[in-house]
């Protein structure tokens, strides 16, 4: 059974994810700390004691917004490990799975927890540390890759094809992001993601909206404003923007 660390500098949520975590049949013990540091000490600790020690621990549950040391840089310190406890990271913020899965993270959680979400996270840790007991812990095979984008749907952390994205569009601090089958809300900026898939074929055509070529339908121009057909979605192009995108779509379909 696994031995669990559960880190969250707010009490109420730490006790309630210590009484999820024990009244899990795979948990054979659930400890708690209130802050990053004090969870640093307990790992070193348990390291110390050797993989089978009394103090030893198989997965660390692990908040991210803390004061001082935080949850994401107490797993970039864990990386640094001969042996490192498995990380479940159990945050109410969506906006850094990318960087904690980078961070070779077992599974993502959003509060407020639920008991099957943490059920399922419990599952994959057991699974990991069950075939990698002896050996370092291996990259889990659901970590993301730059195909997809994770993305919060009731509680669940789910993931976006890159590809199935048919346009963006900015929301303040946030970006939505349009497939044919509906939208999804995440937390990063418009300019983020357009450095980030420029490589993939999207194109700013406004200060609001960037767009994947492949899902352009028609480009239209009337009365000198240009705008495109992105499914049954026309969008607005901004003069600045205007001739780059037009000679996108020309090598595209000469191409």
């Amino acid at each position: 059974m696994l031995r669990a660390l559960a880190v969250d500098d707010e009490r109420p949520s730490l006790e309630e994810l210590l009484y999820l975590l024990n009244a899990d049949p795979r948990i054979g013990s659930a400890e708690g700390a209130g802050d990053a540091t004090e969870a640093l000490r307990r790992i070193n600790r348990a390291l110390e004691s050797g993989p089978d020690g009394p103090e030893s621990i198989d997965v660390v549950f692990l908040d991210i917004q803390m004061p001082g040391l935080d949850g994401l840089d107490l797993a970039r310190l864990l990386t640094g490990f001969a042996r490192p406890p498995l990380v479940v990271f159990v945050t109410a913020h969506e906006d850094f799975a990318v960087q904690a899965f980078d961070l070779k993270a077992v599974d993502y959680v959003l509060k407020p927890v639920r008991r099957e979400r943490l059920a399922e996270a419990v599952r994959r840790a057991a699974e990991l540390r069950g075939a990698g007991r002896g050996t370092t812990p291996r990259i889990p095979v659901h970590e993301p890759d730059p195909d997809h984008i994770p993305v919060e749907l009731g509680g669940v952390t789910r993931f976006v094809a890159v590809d199935d994205i048919t346009h963006v569009e900015a929301q303040g601090d946030y970006a939505r992001l349009h497939t044919d089958k509906g939208s999804h809300l995440v937390r990063i900026p418009l300019s983020t993601l357009e450095e980030r898939w420029r490589s993939r074929g999207f194109v700013r055509i406004h200060r609001r909206h960037l767009v994947a070529l492949r899902h352009i339908g028609e480009l239209r121009l009337d009365a000198g404003t240009v705008s495109v057909l992105v499914g049954a979605e026309e969008l607005q192009v901004s003069r600045r923007h205007a001739r780059e995108l037009r000679d996108l779509l020309m090598r595209r379909t000469t191409s």
